[in-house]
C-alpha cells in the first residue's frame, strides 16, 4: 500500500499561498507611491532686486499625484540664525489644486532659505528647502582687507623664495600609454610639503603645454592620480596636490589616523595669529605647486588653471589672488570665505573660523587673524578669469559668503547659480567647470 501524502499536499497548498500573499502583500507595499515635496521660486532664476518680493511655490506629490488637503508647515531663515527669524514669514499653508504660495521681500542683498515639512497621517514626515536670492551682485566684503596684506604675504612669498624647490619624484606606472606620471614631493615653507601626483604627455614639446592644478575639499586624503592623468590626457601639464603635504597612496586606516590626530582640528589650528594659522602654510603650498608646475620646460608660459570645490574652491580664489602666474580660476562652492561674515549681519563661511566670545561678539584677535587667509581678501587682488558655482542652500559654504568672493573678482567671471543645490559638487558642474578649462587653455594657444 503506498503511503498517504496528502496531508503533505495540503502544508505545501497552504505553504504557497501563504507566500504569495505575503509576495503580494510586500509587492503592494513596494509600489505605494513615494512621498515628496517639492519647493521652488516664481522665478526660474530664483534671483530678485531688494524691495522686490519673491513667492516660493510649494507642492506635496504622492507619486505623481499631489495631494490637495491638509497643511504644510514652513519658516523662512536667513541663514544666520539657521532657524525661524523675526520678521520673516513661518506658520502652515493649505495644500490645494494650486501650489501653495509663500512670499517674502528682500530686505538687503541677501539670500534667503524657505524650509517645509508635510507629515502625513502615518509615516515619515517629507521636507523640503529653496532658496532665493536678493542683489547678490552688491555683497560687499564683510570687513576690509587689511591694511598691510599685500605686505605680509610678499614676505612669506619671499621667504618661500629664498627656499629650493628640491622636488622628489617617484615615476608611476600609467595605464595611459602616452601620460608619464609621477608622485611628486616639493620643499615648503609653512610645515609641509607639497605633495601630489604629477602627470603629463609623453614627447610633449618645450613651452606647449598648459597647466592645471587641481586642489582638495576638506579633510584628509592622498592626492588623486586620477585627476593628474585626466589634465595631462587632455594636452596640460596636470597636478593634484592634497591639502596638507601628506603622502600620498597609503591605506585609508593611515589618512584616519592623521585625520583622528594631528590633522583632528586643523581647520582651528593656530587661529589666534596670522603667524601660526594652518590655512597659511596650506595657501603657501599653493604657490609652491606652481612654482614647479612652471618650472616645467614644456610649460608655455602663459596658462595656469587652478580648480577644486568647497576647500579646495577656497584655495582657488587664493591662488588667484596670490600669485599673478594664474590665468583662470574655478572655484566650486568656495570654502575659506567671509570669516568675519556676522560683522555685516549674515552668517560666516566655513570653517566658522571665528568663535564668539563671553559676550557673543567674534573674537577681535581670531577674527584679525583670520582677515590674512580670508579667500575674499584674495578675490580682491584676482585678476585671473574665473568661473564659479553657489548653492542657493548651502549651508556650509552659504551663498553670501561665495557671493563676497565672487563680486570682489577683479577678471572675466561667470557664476552657475543653483537655486535647489546644497554643498555639492555635481557632474553638470564639473563639466561645466572642464568645458572652460579646455576653453581657456585652447584660446590661449
Amino acid at each position: 500500500m503506498l503511503p498517504n501524502y496528502s496531508w503533505m499536499l495540503r502544508a505545501v497548498f497552504f505553504l504557497v499561498v501563504a507566500s504569495n500573499a505575503a509576495l503580494f502583500l510586500a509587492d503592494t507595499h513596494a509600489a505605494e507611491p513615494a512621498l515628496s515635496v517639492k519647493v521652488v521660486t516664481d522665478r526660474e532664476s530664483a534671483i530678485y532686486e531688494v524691495g522686490e518680493e519673491a513667492a516660493f511655490l510649494i507642492t506635496v506629490s504622492r507619486g505623481k499625484e499631489p495631494v490637495t488637503d491638509g497643511n504644510a508647515t514652513f519658516y523662512v531663515d536667513d541663514f544666520l540664525t539657521g532657524g525661524k527669524v523675526v520678521g520673516l514669514p513661518e506658520g502652515a499653508v493649505a495644500l490645494g489644486v494650486e501650489p501653495a504660495r509663500v512670499v517674502v521681500k528682500g530686505r538687503r542683498p541677501e539670500f534667503l532659505r524657505c524650509q517645509v515639512t508635510y507629515t502625513p497621517d502615518e509615516g515619515k514626515a517629507v521636507r523640503a528647502i529653496a532658496g532665493a536670492a536678493f542683489s547678490p551682485e552688491k555683497i560687499e566684503l564683510s570687513l576690509p582687507v587689511p591694511d598691510d596684506f599685500d605686505e605680509f604675504w610678499a614676505e612669506q612669498k619671499r621667504k618661500l623664495a629664498e627656499l629650493p624647490l628640491d622636488p622628489q619624484l617617484t615615476s608611476l606606472d600609467s595605464k595611459a600609454s602616452d601620460v608619464m606620471s609621477f608622485d611628486v614631493q616639493v620643499q615648503c615653507t609653512g610645515g609641509a610639503p607639497v605633495s601630489g601626483y604629477f602627470s603629463k604627455p609623453k614627447e610633449a614639446e618645450p613651452k606647449s603645454l598648459p597647466i592645471v592644478l587641481w586642489v582638495h575639499g576638506a579633510g584628509v586624503r592622498g592626492s588623486s592620480l586620477g585627476n593628474s592623468q585626466k589634465g595631462a590626457l587632455a594636452g596640460f601639464l596636470s597636478m593634484d596636490i592634497n591639502a596638507h603635504g601628506s603622502p600620498n597612496g597609503k591605506p585609508g586606516t593611515f589618512y584616519s589616523e592623521l585625520s583622528k590626530g594631528p590633522l583632528n582640528s586643523y581647520r582651528h589650528a593656530g587661529r589666534e595669529s596670522r603667524d601660526t594659522i594652518y590655512f597659511r602654510g596650506m595657501y603657501l603650498r599653493l604657490v609652491r605647486a606652481i612654482d614647479f608646475l612652471t618650472a616645467q620646460p614644456e610649460w608655455d608660459g602663459k596658462t595656469v588653471v587652478v580648480v577644486g570645490h568647497s576647500q579646495g574652491g577656497g584655495q582657488s580664489l587664493v591662488a588667484g589672488g596670490i600669485d599673478d602666474r594664474v590665468t583662470l580660476i574655478a572655484p566650486g562652492v568656495p570654502a575659506i570665505c567671509d570669516h568675519s561674515g556676522e560683522s555685516a549681519g549674515r552668517v560666516n563661511g566655513w570653517p566658522k573660523l571665528v568663535p564668539n566670545g563671553a559676550d557673543g561678539k567674534p573674537d577681535p584677535k581670531v577674527q584679525l587673524a583670520a582677515r590674512y587667509v580670508d579667500a575674499v581678501c584674495f578675490a580682491t587682488r584676482c585678476k585671473a578669469e574665473a568661473i564659479m558655482s553657489v548653492g542657493f542652500i548651502d549651508a556650509v559654504c552659504p551663498p553670501s559668503s561665495c557671493y563676497a568672493a565672487y563680486n570682489a573678482l577683479q577678471g572675466k567671471k561667470s557664476v552657475l547659480n543653483e537655486p535647489l543645490m546644497g554643498h555639492a559638487a555635481p557632474k553638470h558642474i564639473q563639466d561645466a567647470f572642464w568645458a572652460r578649462i579646455l576653453e581657456h587653455a585652447n584660446r590661449s594657444k
